[in-house]
């Protein structure tokens, strides 16, 4: 019970701050608040990730929940992020559709392996 209340709490301040995150960066063509926000989710859960694979029990299971699953899971919109791009192929815009996807795609492995690696240096023993 208390690991589904980590994640609900975590997917709830995630969800928070995606819906804020709307409102951060102004609309143009490109869904620039989606990109940045799967970009930056990446990187948190690359972090959260590092961290526990540089030094095991950092974190509680419990933390992690709410970290990875729960905050990461409700801030990142994947599903938000699939939508636009096949509204951006349906309105004909290949060429912005395809950029999109493929720069999302990049960018976020990127953006897991940066904040992992980060994690990893910051608390090497």
């Amino acid at each position: 019970m208390l690991s589904a209340l980590c994640v609900g709490a975590g997917g709830f301040v995630g969800a928070v701050l995606r819906y804020g995150a709307s409102f951060a960066v102004p609309e143009s063509a490109f869904p620039v608040a989606t990109f940045v926000v799967n970009v930056l989710g990446s990187f948190v859960i690359g972090l959260v990730v590092g961290a526990v694979d540089a030094r095991p029990g950092l974190l509680s299971p419990n933390a992690v929940l709410f970290l990875k699953t729960g905050l990461c899971g409700g801030f990142t919109t994947f599903s938000t992020f699939s939508l636009e791009t096949l509204g951006l192929f349906e309105k004909g815009a290949w060429l912005l559709g395809g950029a999109y996807a493929a720069a999302s795609l990049i960018c976020c492995v990127a953006g897991v392996l940066c904040g992992r690696l980060v994690a990893l240096r910051l608390l090497e023993v």
